[in-house]
């Protein structure tokens, strides 16, 4: 699927979150709370969380497109407790991911654990990753405080489709009966996935209930899901339940997606 967003919107955007993550950290009462959406994780741990996984991303970014494996980084400093120094750490590990990116450019090739999803295996694709990983890691970090804040509509729509893409297809045969389901964001966009033998593909629909590429559609939806793009992006996240979603047709098939998890 086409990207809803440019390499310079991916870097600005994961720039803004993370700045926005660690406003919700300073804004905390303590390094010690307990994260509601991440319950075996206080704020500190959230905070090393991620910022380990941007300076690893970072060195298997600048591993260059060779790389077989995930790369650990060298040398680099354990979070430090005192939240001053955690601010300027995290926004440190936020750099070395931008500048690797930087450095590499969106076509370069990267390793990647989802090799067989849609998603290329590009430095492109990997930054759209980051950004929506540390996007939900800030509503987390905001939901912490009692004060989460909507995903901006451009990373939330952005959002729902790298899920798809990249979580949700695979070239591996999917277990049940055949089936397509659609995503409706209420901002106007829409998304299908078809589930058989092949695996489970995905695609942007160029109108709701429309086949990509044609005037008329074929298909039998079995299943919907509508809600605004940040919904859909909690729920696909597991931040908020499917059921607050306006859910129709066979719901079974939403529990059937939660719980396969295809070898990648």
């Amino acid at each position: 699927m086409r990207n809803t967003l440019d390499f310079p919107d991916l870097l600005r955007l994961i720039d803004e979150r993370s700045t926005a993550f660690r406003a919700a950290v300073a804004a905390a009462p303590s390094l010690d709370v307990q994260v509601p959406s991440c319950p075996d994780w206080t704020l500190f741990d959230l905070v090393q969380h991620l910022g380990e996984g941007r300076r690893a991303w970072a060195a298997t970014i600048a591993a260059g497109p060779d790389a077989t494996a995930k790369s650990a980084p060298q040398g680099d400093p354990a979070a430090p407790r005192e939240r001053e120094a955690l601010s300027a750490w995290s926004a440190a590990s936020t750099r070395q991911l931008l500048d690797a990116l930087r450095e590499a450019g969106p076509d370069r090739g990267c390793w990647t654990w989802w090799g067989k999803s849609q998603s290329p295996q590009t430095c492109g694709a990997a930054a759209r990753r980051q950004l929506h990983e540390i996007a939900v890691h800030t509503y987390d970090a905001q939901l912490t405080l009692g004060a989460p804040q909507p995903l901006p509509d451009e990373v939330a729509l952005d959002g729902v489709e790298e899920f798809l893409s990249t979580i949700c297809t695979t070239t591996v045969a999917w277990p049940h009966e055949p089936a397509v389901v659609d995503y409706h964001a209420t901002e106007g966009l829409s998304w299908r996935t078809w589930l058989d033998d092949d695996g489970a593909r995905a695609a942007r629909l160029p109108a709701p209930g429309a086949m990509p590429g044609t005037d008329e559609d074929p298909d039998v939806v079995h299943a919907s899901a509508r809600g605004t793009a940040h919904e859909l992006v909690l729920a696909f996240y597991g931040r908020i339940p499917l059921d607050s979603l306006k859910l129709d047709g066979n719901r079974h098939l939403f529990d059937q997606l939660v719980a396969w998890d295809p070898e990648r």
